[in-house]
């Protein structure tokens, strides 16, 4: 067995919520159940149990929950969870009504503000009341064009406290971006601040506003938030009103629809690197059941946490971080570029909010170590107790340097899921040990497996990962899929009535699960499958290379490996460093896995979340279209692909 990174202790067990949650599902169903294997084989095996098991534990407020868990539980997709159960996703969100704090807002710029829960509660009700008296019903749909600030908070729960359907983009997405994702979902009513903070700039988001307005023929309304000033001019912009003069200052009280647990809570989108974004459609009750198992047992957050995570409100962990309202914990949000002012300033934020709950991506982690920053030695973090990371397999080496650079007592999840389910199928676990490079556990009441080719459980192998039984933030199906085609094709087409979810993965011997990339990006030389995370890992150690990004392109009958570096400041790629490139890469792997060409580039294109695009870069080397390159940061950066003279031997 291999040694863990970092052991929770006997104090740290016991007062966690995932015991009081053992303790609570043993008494009620005279089991005993005495360790996460236990907990976790029982809520695959007893899977409606787990669930209601868990809303009781969780104190989910419904106006009825009726008798039926799960209906038609062997249909996959198709099984419908609490069929006879009303409930409001925003009234779980806002059950608190004290003043303690809810919202935190900071920005790069130094700004700071505070929003209790009181405080929000009332911001709600002004802007719902709002929605109501201008004719917004359940299932309508509005639409977010804003930045991580309270008030984009503050719309999604107003929103779906009337039962409208939320839906949001980053705003940094380009005008075709926007529409390609609005233009499909079609809302009533637009929400946007007049800008956002990024990397030392204020940028305006009102010109490209009024652009996206005109061809969104759907909208009736576009309510401004006043961000960057305090009187932007709208008058530019169709049927626009700034949010203090569209918000109704004498309501009080929010009136909660009461709606079915599968009413439509979230349009979210996926990448769209290569075509039109799916619309992906999920549910206000198995959103808010999932997310309140991830926040409360795997994450372990109480009402004196404060949960950050770096996101934009075009990224799914925007909608994960919000509900932990339902939990009562404090929430950070942040404006603006993670290296603005300097690389340091997220960790001076965490020591001066006292974060406990830190989130981010892989890649910045990457960023962090390749900089040389080491927020150990330079910040307090007396509060930091667990460091969350998402976006891309976290490899070993990055949870070495979060132990030795950032803190050695605090639990490193790294997590794994996706846009498609709102949640994740692997991620931390507070009773367990870490182990460098490994998810420490498979979700409750998920049943995660790894299939070969042919649908064969697998253990200690590398194969699909894939789920077998229906979860609750399965999504409804997609926007304007009325026969589920797209649905079924995206997730079920692999394995009859078996999700499999394009990921590349094994269980470790430890009964945690490593991710080694996207299946779809999958390497094959000679037949060998590699994941293309197995090669990254090891060009991570490589002190020269900032990132990298590599494919199979098609070559004499069979396929070699291209791999791409992006190089430190004023490096230029030499035969010496492509040879301590491949000789890395083959010490530690096989020689399979060492790269036909290296090749140095100067950007590597990725999305707006931060993960880098395999697929478009293959296709640019193919001489194949790349169909919607505005749902990349860098768009720019795929035309040094095309046409590469070195890819021609």
């Amino acid at each position: 067995m291999k040694q863990p990174l970092w052991i929770p202790d006997s104090q740290q067990r016991r007062q966690s919520n995932l015991q009081a949650f053992m303790a609570a599902a043993s008494s009620c169903h005279s089991l005993e159940l005495d360790s996460y294997e236990t907990l976790y084989a029982w809520s695959v095996a007893h899977t409606e149990a787990f669930w209601d098991q868990l809303w009781q534990f969780s104190g989910l407020v419904a106006s009825s929950k009726g008798t039926t868990v799960l209906q038609h539980p062997q249909r996959m997709p198709g099984a419908q969870w609490y069929p006879d159960a009303r409930l409001n996703f925003a009234e779980n969100l806002l059950r608190f009504r004290d003043h303690r704090a809810a919202l935190i807002f900071r920005n790069e710029d130094g700004a700071r503000s505070c929003i209790s829960y009181a405080n929000l509660y009332q911001q709600v009700a002004r802007l719902a009341a709002a929605f109501r008296c201008n004719g917004i019903r359940p299932g309508d749909r509005i639409a977010g064009f804003m930045p991580n600030i309270p008030a984009t908070v503050t719309a999604m729960l107003a929103a779906t406290s009337v039962g409208a359907i939320w839906t949001s983009c980053s705003p940094d997405f380009g005008i075709h971006g926007v529409i390609d994702r609005f233009g499909q979902t079609e809302p009533r009513i637009l929400i946007t601040a007049d800008g956002y903070h990024y990397n030392g700039s204020a940028i305006d988001s009102l010109t490209r506003v009024k652009e996206i307005s005109w061809q969104l023929e759907s909208l009736e309304t576009i309510v401004v938030v006043p961000y960057l000033n305090d009187q932007p001019d709208i008058s530019a912009l169709p049927d626009a009103i700034l949010l203090q003069e569209y918000e109704d200052k004498s309501a009080k009280e929010i009136i909660f629809e009461q709606l079915p647990f599968d009413h439509p809570l979230y349009i979210l989108y996926s990448s769209g690197t290569t075509g039109v974004p799916k619309c992906i459609l999920h549910s206000a009750g198995g959103t808010l059941l999932q997310h309140l198992k991830e926040h409360l047992l795997h994450t372990d957050l109480k009402r004196e946490d404060v949960l950050f995570y770096y996101t934009t409100c075009g990224w799914m962990m925007w909608n994960w971080l919000v509900s932990g309202l339902a939990t009562g914990a404090t929430l950070l949000l942040f404006d603006g570029s993670p290296f603005a002012p300097a690389p340091e300033i997220l960790w001076d934020i965490a020591d001066e909010e006292d974060i406990s709950v830190f989130g981010t991506s892989a890649k910045y982690l990457a960023a962090l170590e390749k900089s040389g920053v080491r927020p150990a030695r330079s910040h307090r973090l007396s509060a930091l107790r667990a460091l969350l990371s998402t976006g891309s397999p976290l490899a070993h080496e990055g949870f070495h340097y979060c132990y030795r650079e950032i803190k050695q007592n605090m639990q490193l999840a790294s997590i794994s899921g996706g846009t498609d389910i709102i949640s994740c199928f692997a991620l931390g676990c507070p009773i367990r040990p870490v182990y460098a490079g490994q998810l420490q556990c498979r979700g409750l009441g998920m049943a995660v497996d790894i299939f070969d080719p042919q649908g064969r459980s697998i253990r200690g192998e590398k194969g699909e990962l894939v789920c077998t039984r229906p979860f609750p933030s399965m999504p409804i199906g997609f926007w304007n899929d009325p026969e589920d085609k797209k649905y079924q094709t995206a997730y079920f087409s692999q394995f009859k009535g078996v999700w499999a979810h394009g990921d590349y993965g094994e269980i470790t011997a430890e009964d945690g699960l490593i991710i080694h990339g996207r299946s779809d990006a999958v390497l094959n030389p000679g037949g060998v499958r590699i994941g293309t995370a197995e090669i990254y890992r090891q060009v991570d150690k490589v002190d020269a290379v900032l990132e990298s990004i590599c494919i199979a392109q098609p070559w004499q009958d069979d396929v070699r490996i291209v791999l791409f570096v992006r190089l430190k400041s004023d490096l230029s790629l030499s035969e010496a460093l492509i040879t301590e490139i491949r000789q890395t890469i083959r010490q530690h792997t096989t020689a399979r896995h060492v790269p036909a060409k290296v090749i140095q580039v100067s950007d590597i294109p990725r999305t707006r979340s931060g993960k880098i695009v395999e697929l478009a870069v293959r296709k640019v080397v193919l001489g194949e279209p790349v169909t919607n390159k505005d749902a990349l940061a860098n768009p720019e950066s795929l035309e040094q692909f095309r046409d590469l003279e070195e890819l021609k031997t």
